[in-house]
């Protein structure tokens, strides 16, 4: 029988990936949306399905990196997990509210990083998890600029001797299947963040129990709940920062969409094949400024890349340091 504690953890951890969903959704639709290849809702029915395909589809590598390369799991427990939460999804609400596209991913990691500290000091932090993380926080945009700046380039020399309005035809069509690509990697980044948690909470309360030291177990209700909450969350999506993504970065026709997208969902599922945590945020932001490069430099509007990338600087601080107040709050009133 699971407490009642417990119980409200994981549902707050289920309103944590609806929010990252909400949050979110601009990722999945945000080219399809700025290229009017689809009107906003459909194209977030379609990104909502395939985020829910997405974490039944792919391992769970990233899951098993979330619940056990951060922090010790020895302790873990329901109010470290509470607190972890709280940090996570006040902080995805507060960018929210600015119309800020920062990284869900990475809210979570520095909410258990900040209760991990909260509750045991520095030295419950694993170290090389976080380098990791770290490092890919910065290479994970680096890359998807280059490819899509390249993807972006070689589509234009290829394509050089047609006119524009044929392109634009078949990139038109081309851009379903690389959107849905993309909501398909970008469920499976996403949704296996918080599949971590709960499992690494149902480890600690002793309802799961390891097969071995470096397995962790996900139940199937607790992969299909969080596909379903991503899902859910992706479909009543915000649009503040649909807008933000979709119109003030930089203006994109549909090759230049296919090319974000389809560069983005192949680093994406590059990542969750090998199991590294990397921001889905960070990714098409950048692809969609390397695309835009491709014009010429003034078409992606720097001022606004800026204080996007000054968000996900303070994310995984700010995020920590709500979760170690919410941890000394929770340990002093229960």
């Amino acid at each position: 029988m699971l407490d009642y504690f417990v119980i409200i953890t994981i549902i707050l951890a289920l309103l944590f990936d609806f929010i990252n969903g909400f949050h979110d959704s601009a990722n999945a639709i945000a080219t399809v949306v700025a290229t009017k290849v689809l009107s906003p809702l459909k194209a977030v029915t379609m990104a909502a399905i395939f985020n829910l395909i997405g974490p039944l589809v792919f391992g769970t590598a990233i899951a098993t990196m979330i619940g056990k390369g951060i922090i010790d799991i020895e302790i873990v427990n329901v109010n470290l997990i509470f607190a972890t939460l709280t940090g996570a999804v006040l902080w995805d609400l507060i960018t929210w509210y600015l119309g800020l596209p920062t990284s869900s991913s990475h809210a979570l990691v520095g909410g258990l990083i900040g209760a991990g500290i909260a509750a045991a000091g520095t030295g419950s932090v694993h170290a090389s998890g976080v380098e990791k993380i770290v490092l890919f926080m910065v290479v994970s945009p680096i890359i998807g600029l280059v490819i899509g700046f390249l993807f972006a380039l070689l589509i234009m020399r290829t394509f050089r001797k047609y006119h524009p309005s044929r392109i634009n035809k078949y990139f038109r069509r081309l851009q379903l299947f690389s959107s849905a690509f993309y909501s398909l990697t970008h469920g499976t980044n996403d949704a296996q963040k918080t599949m971590g948690i709960i499992a690494l909470l149902l480890v600690a309360e002793g309802i799961s129990v390891p097969v071995s030291e470096a397995s962790l177990p996900i139940p199937l209700w607790v992969i299909v709940s969080c596909a379903a909450a991503i899902g859910l969350g992706t479909f009543f999506g915000g649009w503040r920062i649909v807008k933000t993504m979709a119109q003030r970065v930089t203006r994109l026709r549909p090759y230049q969409g296919f090319s974000a997208e389809t560069s983005s969902g192949i680093v994406l599922a590059l990542m969750a094949h090998w199991g590294i945590p990397v921001s889905t945020t960070h990714v098409i932001s950048s692809s969609i400024m390397g695309v835009g490069a491709t014009v010429k430099l003034s078409a992606v509007r720097w001022g606004i890349a800026r204080k996007i990338v000054g968000a996900w600087i303070l994310t995984i601080p700010m995020a920590a340091l709500i979760s170690a107040f919410a941890f000394w709050i929770i340990e002093a009133v229960l």
